[in-house]
């Protein structure tokens, strides 16, 4: 394979690894027959699982039954070895014989083991964890989910920096359009750093996205921007209340379509509007957050997933690395 994207695969971490990791494998690469990947985990039960269904030429498996569990605290995952999957993957990616990493492990021990291994890029202070949210045009990118419960100004310039050019990346067609996540839209809402982020980036020049300044939480769905900036305390409790918002309403589709009030909804709403629906806050489809700011990323998938959303963080791997977003970070930081 030509220029084939290197993916280094933590296949231990998360619920039912490593069958659902490898079956991710097996659907992404249908779809993506230039990556190759970097296997890092029990050999004998990786194997039996591939069993055949991979060419031989578009994978390595470095065996390891050392592994980072789910209950470890981050020091606990530094200190249990060199020799576990999760290590090993981002060595992987330290060391040049990866292009990115993908671990559905322990989100703690996975940005610390990762903070230790990688540098980060000129200029940025802080790294962020990034996701992808669905929204009424299209998709955003909202950062930070819980990385830094305290930024400073500088933080938040950074992470708009970060997050444009990570939608860059990703939608290399579409214009990256920036606010800042507050509790209000008018100018002088919000706490001091964010108003002083605010000033900063109004008078910002040569920017490579569009600042539309501030956009409270009720707006987060609207589309109007697609990239959202919040330190990492805002951003993980906006994350929460929209996943438990969206698991509400689906589990209420859920009993509405096969209880005894299908009839009284019929009219209003078709079974195909409906799966539909279903389909579009499928948390499966935006599976794989980004932890941005190393350079080299790093994508995290849920623990919980099942192949299917496994696959498609493999997907946000190889589409950031077709999207040379850490070109772009470096190119528009300073």
């Amino acid at each position: 394979m030509n220029k084939a994207i290197k993916i280094a695969v933590d296949a231990m971490g998360g619920d039912g690894s490593p069958r659902k990791t490898i079956e991710g494998i097996i659907h992404h690469y249908k779809n993506n027959n230039d990556t190759f990947y970097q296997i890092f985990g029990d050999q004998n039960k990786i194997t039996n699982i591939i069993n055949n269904k991979l060419p031989k030429n578009t994978f390595e498996i470095t065996h390891t039954q050392d592994v980072v569990k789910g209950t470890d605290s981050p020091l606990e995952a530094a200190k249990r070895g060199k020799k576990t999957s999760m290590w090993l993957a981002i060595e992987s990616v330290k060391n040049k014989k990866s292009d990115i990493v993908v671990s559905a492990g322990n989100t703690g021990a996975l940005l610390v083991i990762a903070k230790l291994n990688l540098k980060m890029i000129e200029d940025i202070d802080k790294p962020a964890l990034a996701a992808l949210w669905p929204n009424k045009k299209g998709m955003s990118v909202v950062l930070d989910l819980g990385a830094n419960i305290e930024c400073s100004s500088k933080n938040l310039i950074d992470f708009s920096i970060m997050g444009s050019s990570l939608f860059k990346s990703l939608y290399p067609n579409d214009i990256a359009k920036v606010a800042l996540l507050n509790i209000g839209s008018e100018e002088i809402k919000g706490h001091e750093i964010i108003k002083e982020t605010y000033q900063k980036l109004s008078e910002k020049k040569n920017l490579d996205f569009d600042f539309k300044g501030y956009i409270e939480g009720n707006q987060l769905m609207n589309g109007d921007v697609n990239v959202i900036i919040a330190d990492g305390f805002t951003g993980n409790v906006a994350l929460k209340t929209a996943e438990g918002t969206s698991n509400f309403i689906i589990s209420e589709l859920k009993k509405a379509m096969t209880g005894s009030i299908i009839g009284k909804i019929s009219s209003f709403l078709n079974i195909s509007n409906l799966r539909k629906f279903k389909k579009r806050f499928d948390p499966r489809l935006y599976n794989g957050a980004i932890f941005i700011g190393l350079d080299s990323p790093v994508i995290k998938s849920h623990g919980g997933t099942d192949y299917i959303g496994f696959s498609n963080s493999l997907s946000v791997c190889s589409r950031i690395i077709k999207g040379d977003l850490i070109k772009k970070i470096r190119k528009n930081i300073n």
